[in-house]
Protein backbone atom coordinates (compact mmCIF):
# COMPACT_ATOMS: atom_id res chain seq x y z
CA UNK A 1 0.00 0.00 0.00
CA UNK A 2 0.98 3.41 -0.51
CA UNK A 3 0.57 6.48 1.41
CA UNK A 4 -1.10 9.64 -0.35
CA UNK A 5 -1.44 12.97 1.62
CA UNK A 6 -5.17 14.95 -0.20
CA UNK A 7 -4.51 18.82 0.40
CA UNK A 8 -7.96 20.35 0.18
CA UNK A 9 -8.32 24.06 -0.29
CA UNK A 10 -10.43 26.11 2.36
CA UNK A 11 -11.60 23.31 4.10
CA UNK A 12 -11.77 23.64 8.15
CA UNK A 13 -13.33 21.07 9.88
CA UNK A 14 -16.26 21.90 11.38
CA UNK A 15 -17.07 25.12 9.23
CA UNK A 16 -20.11 25.76 7.45
CA UNK A 17 -20.05 23.32 3.92
CA UNK A 18 -17.49 21.44 5.50
CA UNK A 19 -17.12 18.22 7.31
CA UNK A 20 -16.18 17.18 10.99
CA UNK A 21 -13.36 14.68 11.17
CA UNK A 22 -15.48 11.66 11.09
CA UNK A 23 -17.22 12.64 8.06
CA UNK A 24 -14.00 13.81 6.83
CA UNK A 25 -12.39 10.37 6.90
CA UNK A 26 -15.34 8.09 6.45
CA UNK A 27 -15.72 10.38 2.95
CA UNK A 28 -12.36 8.64 1.87
CA UNK A 29 -12.81 5.04 3.81
CA UNK A 30 -16.41 4.95 1.84
CA UNK A 31 -14.41 5.70 -1.29
CA UNK A 32 -12.27 2.54 -0.68
CA UNK A 33 -8.95 3.82 1.27
CA UNK A 34 -7.19 1.29 2.81
CA UNK A 35 -6.60 3.90 5.64
CA UNK A 36 -7.67 7.41 6.30
CA UNK A 37 -6.65 9.90 8.49
CA UNK A 38 -7.36 13.73 9.10
CA UNK A 39 -4.23 15.34 9.85
CA UNK A 40 -4.63 18.80 11.48
CA UNK A 41 -7.76 20.87 10.54
CA UNK A 42 -6.89 22.37 7.68
CA UNK A 43 -8.25 19.83 5.30
CA UNK A 44 -5.02 17.76 4.85
CA UNK A 45 -6.16 13.46 4.96
CA UNK A 46 -3.39 11.10 4.88
CA UNK A 47 -4.86 7.70 2.76
CA UNK A 48 -3.68 4.51 1.53
CA UNK A 49 -4.44 2.76 -1.21
CA UNK A 50 -2.36 0.42 -4.25
CA UNK A 51 -1.68 3.16 -6.82
CA UNK A 52 -1.30 6.38 -8.05
CA UNK A 53 -4.47 5.38 -10.41
CA UNK A 54 -5.94 4.04 -7.56
CA UNK A 55 -5.54 7.20 -5.70
CA UNK A 56 -6.87 9.33 -8.12
CA UNK A 57 -9.77 7.30 -8.29
CA UNK A 58 -10.35 7.17 -5.07
CA UNK A 59 -9.84 11.17 -4.30
CA UNK A 60 -12.64 11.53 -7.23
CA UNK A 61 -14.87 9.65 -5.27
CA UNK A 62 -14.08 11.13 -1.38
CA UNK A 63 -14.72 14.43 -3.44
CA UNK A 64 -18.37 13.55 -4.53
CA UNK A 65 -19.13 11.81 -0.83
CA UNK A 66 -17.94 15.19 0.45
CA UNK A 67 -20.27 17.56 -1.68
CA UNK A 68 -22.94 15.16 -0.91
CA UNK A 69 -22.64 15.32 2.47
CA UNK A 70 -21.86 18.63 3.61
CA UNK A 71 -21.63 20.57 0.32
CA UNK A 72 -17.71 20.93 0.27
CA UNK A 73 -16.70 22.18 -3.55
CA UNK A 74 -13.33 22.99 -2.94
CA UNK A 75 -10.78 21.20 -5.15
CA UNK A 76 -8.17 19.01 -3.19
CA UNK A 77 -4.60 18.32 -4.44
CA UNK A 78 -3.20 14.73 -4.65
CA UNK A 79 0.50 14.15 -3.29
CA UNK A 80 2.64 10.89 -2.38
CA UNK A 81 3.62 11.06 1.31
CA UNK A 82 7.01 9.22 -0.14
CA UNK A 83 6.92 12.58 -2.62
CA UNK A 84 6.78 15.17 -0.19
CA UNK A 85 9.11 12.83 2.09
CA UNK A 86 12.14 13.67 -0.96
CA UNK A 87 10.93 17.61 -0.15
CA UNK A 88 11.36 17.94 3.18
CA UNK A 89 14.51 16.48 2.96
CA UNK A 90 15.85 18.39 0.72
CA UNK A 91 15.21 21.47 2.97
CA UNK A 92 13.92 23.78 0.14
CA UNK A 93 13.97 26.89 3.31
CA UNK A 94 17.72 25.63 4.44
CA UNK A 95 19.19 29.31 3.61
CA UNK A 96 15.77 31.26 4.51
CA UNK A 97 17.32 33.60 7.88
CA UNK A 98 13.74 32.47 9.31
CA UNK A 99 13.80 35.61 11.94
CA UNK A 100 13.74 37.74 8.89
CA UNK A 101 10.34 36.17 7.48
CA UNK A 102 6.97 35.99 8.74
CA UNK A 103 6.30 32.34 7.48
CA UNK A 104 7.41 29.54 4.93
CA UNK A 105 4.87 27.68 3.27
CA UNK A 106 4.74 25.09 0.28
CA UNK A 107 1.93 25.60 -2.03
CA UNK A 108 0.33 22.61 -3.90
CA UNK A 109 0.03 23.37 -7.64
CA UNK A 110 -2.93 21.35 -9.58
CA UNK A 111 -1.27 18.16 -10.59
CA UNK A 112 1.83 16.96 -9.15
CA UNK A 113 3.78 17.32 -12.19
CA UNK A 114 2.46 21.10 -12.77
CA UNK A 115 5.53 23.72 -13.29
CA UNK A 116 5.27 27.28 -12.75
CA UNK A 117 5.67 29.46 -16.09
CA UNK A 118 9.13 30.57 -16.28
CA UNK A 119 8.02 34.13 -16.69
CA UNK A 120 6.04 33.96 -13.95
CA UNK A 121 7.03 37.25 -11.00
CA UNK A 122 8.19 35.80 -8.57
CA UNK A 123 7.49 38.31 -5.65
CA UNK A 124 3.79 39.87 -4.84
CA UNK A 125 3.22 43.60 -5.87
CA UNK A 126 3.83 44.29 -2.19
CA UNK A 127 6.77 42.20 -1.10
CA UNK A 128 4.94 40.28 1.07
CA UNK A 129 5.24 37.00 -0.73
CA UNK A 130 8.56 35.65 -3.01
CA UNK A 131 8.70 32.25 -4.93
CA UNK A 132 12.17 31.09 -3.82
CA UNK A 133 12.23 27.60 -5.15
CA UNK A 134 9.60 25.57 -7.39
CA UNK A 135 9.49 21.77 -7.83
CA UNK A 136 6.91 19.91 -9.92
CA UNK A 137 3.54 20.37 -8.73
CA UNK A 138 4.52 22.83 -5.44
CA UNK A 139 5.99 26.17 -4.99
CA UNK A 140 8.29 27.34 -2.29
CA UNK A 141 7.23 30.61 -0.94
CA UNK A 142 8.50 32.73 1.75
CA UNK A 143 5.52 35.23 3.74
CA UNK A 144 6.26 38.70 5.32
CA UNK A 145 4.41 40.56 7.35
CA UNK A 146 3.63 44.29 6.23
CA UNK A 147 1.77 46.57 8.53
CA UNK A 148 -0.52 43.87 10.07
CA UNK A 149 -1.09 41.54 7.40
CA UNK A 150 1.20 38.52 6.30
CA UNK A 151 0.97 37.90 2.57
CA UNK A 152 -0.98 35.07 1.21
CA UNK A 153 0.94 32.57 -1.09
CA UNK A 154 -2.12 31.35 -2.45
CA UNK A 155 -3.97 34.67 -2.96
CA UNK A 156 -0.71 35.59 -5.62
CA UNK A 157 -0.49 32.23 -7.18
CA UNK A 158 -4.24 31.45 -8.31
CA UNK A 159 -4.24 35.27 -9.07
CA UNK A 160 -0.89 34.89 -11.89
CA UNK A 161 -1.71 31.09 -12.63
CA UNK A 162 -5.63 31.52 -13.08
CA UNK A 163 -6.18 28.42 -11.41
CA UNK A 164 -7.03 27.12 -7.53
CA UNK A 165 -3.89 25.97 -5.79
CA UNK A 166 -3.88 25.23 -1.52
CA UNK A 167 -1.51 26.44 0.97
CA UNK A 168 0.33 24.70 3.67
CA UNK A 169 3.03 26.26 6.12
CA UNK A 170 6.16 23.94 5.55
CA UNK A 171 5.94 23.19 9.39
CA UNK A 172 2.44 21.39 8.58
CA UNK A 173 4.64 19.55 5.60
CA UNK A 174 7.28 18.63 8.13
CA UNK A 175 4.91 17.37 10.80
CA UNK A 176 3.04 15.54 8.26
CA UNK A 177 6.08 13.41 6.95
CA UNK A 178 7.22 12.99 10.51
CA UNK A 179 4.43 11.36 11.57
CA UNK A 180 3.17 9.24 8.01
CA UNK A 181 6.57 9.35 5.73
Amino acid sequence: MTRFAAFFRNLNLGRANCPTRSQFEAAFLDAGAASAQSFLVNGTMVFCTGSDAKARQLLAAACRNLRRGCGLVEPAFLRRVDTLAKMVAADPFAGVDRDRVYDCCVTFLQTADALLPPDMPRRSTRGDVEVIGAMPGTACCVVRKIGNTPGSPNAMLERLLGQPTTTRTWNTVVRLVAKHG
